[in-house]
Parts: C-alpha cells; sequence; structure tokens
C-alpha cells in the first residue's frame, strides 16, 4: 500500500492507496512543516490520527510532500521519523511545490502556490526550477494567508479599516495585543497564527472595497515577485494551487491583465489532483 501525503503548515492531507489506484483512506493532521513545527511535535500529530494507526505495518511506499521540505536537513528530519512511524515503508520526502506541478500539469508552465505560505516555480515539462529561494512568512510569502493575515492586524491596528469592519474585526477575533504578541513572539507556528485572520476577508459574504485593495495589492505583488522573474512567464500558462487562489479567482484574473499573462488551473486542493496522477503515472 502506498501513503501519500501533502503536508501544509495548517494542515496535512493524507491518502492511502492499494496498489490498483483505489483509494483505501482520506484524512487529515494537523500540519507538519518541520520550519514551524518542533520535532517533537510532528511524531505526535501523526499518531494522535486513530485512522492511520491501524495500517503503519502495512504501507510499503510514504511519499510526502510538505511545505518547508526543499533543503536536507527538514527533509532528514522528516525522514527519519517517518521510517521509524512506518517501519516496513519506503520513505521519500519532497517539498509541496513537486506535488503542486504534479497536481496541475505535466506541460511546461509557472505552478504557484497560495495557502498559509506562498511558493512559486517554472516546470519545463520535466524538471522543476525555482526563481527564488523562499525565506518564509517574514519575509515573503506574499499574497498568502499569513501575508492577509498580517495585513489586517496592521490596518486594525494603524486605524485603516474601515469603521465597521473593525467592529466585526474586534468581535470575530482575540485582539489583545500582549495575546497577539505572545502568538508571534512566544507560541509555535506564528504562520497559522498570522493565517487564522485572514478568514476573515475570506468567508465574507461579499468582497468589499476595502477586502478587494487588500487581495489586489498582495496578488500583483505576488506577480511581480514570484512569477514575473520567470522569463517563461509571457509563454506559459501560470496555474494556482490552494484555498486562497481558489476564493480570489476573478481578482486573479484582473491582476493577471496588464502584464498579458495566461492563466491556468486554478486548484483548491492539491490532494486530489496528486490521486489522479498517482493512478494514471505511478501505479501503472
Amino acid at each position: 500500500m502506498i501513503l501519500i501525503t501533502d503536508g501544509g503548515s495548517t494542515k496535512c492531507d493524507w491518502i492511502l492507496m492499494d496498489k490498483t489506484g483505489n483509494v483505501v483512506l482520506k484524512t487529515r493532521t494537523k500540519g507538519l512543516n518541520p520550519a514551524v513545527v518542533p520535532e517533537e511535535n510532528i511524531k505526535e500529530r501523526i499518531l494522535a490520527n486513530k485512522e492511520l494507526l491501524p495500517f503503519l505495518n502495512k504501507i510499503t511506499t510514504v511519499d510526502f510532500y510538505g511545505a518547508g521540505c526543499g533543503t536536507k536537513t527538514p527533509i532528514q528530519l522528516l525522514t527519519n521519523i517517518l521510517s521509524e512511524i512506518f517501519s516496513f515503508a519506503e520513505i521519500s520526502v519532497n517539498e509541496d511545490m513537486i506535488a503542486a506541478v504534479y497536481s496541475a500539469t505535466l506541460e511546461p508552465g509557472i505552478v504557484c502556490i497560495l495557502g498559509t505560505g506562498s511558493n512559486s516555480c517554472y516546470f519545463d515539462g520535466k524538471i522543476i526550477h525555482n526563481g527564488i529561494e523562499s525565506l518564509g512568512y517574514s519575509l515573503m510569502d506574499e499574497a498568502s494567508g499569513n501575508y492577509f493575515g498580517k495585513r489586517l492586524l496592521r490596518d486594525y491596528f494603524y486605524k485603516k479599516m474601515p469603521t465597521q469592519l473593525a467592529i466585526d474585526f474586534e468581535n470575530r477575533f482575540n485582539l489583545d495585543p500582549d495575546e497577539i504578541k505572545t502568538h508571534l513572539y512566544k507560541r509555535h507556528n506564528p504562520n497559522r497564527y498570522l493565517a487564522s485572520f485572514a478568514e476573515f476577508i475570506f468567508t465574507s459574504k461579499e468582497v468589499n472595497g476595502y477586502f478587494y485593495k487588500l487581495i489586489s495589492e498582495g496578488m500583483l505583488k505576488f506577480i511581480e515577485y514570484r512569477i514575473l522573474c520567470f522569463k517563461e512567464s509571457q509563454n506559459v500558462p501560470i496555474h494556482f494551487i490552494g484555498s486562497i487562489a481558489h476564493f480570489s479567482e476573478d481578482i486573479i484574473k484582473e491582476c493577471m491583465k496588464p502584464y498579458n499573462l495566461e492563466l491556468g488551473k486554478i486548484i483548491r486542493r492539491p490532494i486530489d489532483g496528486l490521486i489522479e496522477y498517482y493512478k494514471q503515472h505511478k501505479l501503472q
């Protein structure tokens, strides 16, 4: 049996398939990004999922695709943990960008992730090319959940948020400054904490003028820094993966027009595309 995992900072999707491609189990754990989740918590989060436990010794392959898994140290860390849990399985750990590409296209294109964090790459049909090294939520991650959460907090405390929206924001979240600073500087997963505020935008019944401006500014920055950095951007479709992209499709289209960019697929959950990729190309 093969276990495919798409892991982000907020959540982690697990798909268990048999050798014929039938999905045996779909389940979810908390996020396992090794850049922000302490090592001791990673194993704990996996084993907390009771649906996985009966299959631990039956799994022969674990293909893990995760945020924060683009360098040797976190790859080795997760490989060691997964090898301990799935003791009869061959373990492969790769960055989430590979899963995003597999779920979106087999043809040349630019693939973008807009989730808790953000990233992009150019796929030439065979090889993934990372244009810019990602430095995470504190310095980059334009148009991500944590980017928009940060913008909301800044606008609220700088009194730039429209009055009624500020009242709604206060009613929905704990905005005590000490509470916010504790989460940001003393607790784990500050990027996930910031991204939780972005729900204020993307669960709204309508995209009002303030939200439209906020999303547009973030998307334009993402295009400038993470799409136009690829010279191929004028000649290939641009695919987007993640909930932020799913809820912002119309604004993404508008932001791409001035640059004459071609919008490709927008996929909310990459794990669904990943299942089809494995059925067609890995399990044949």
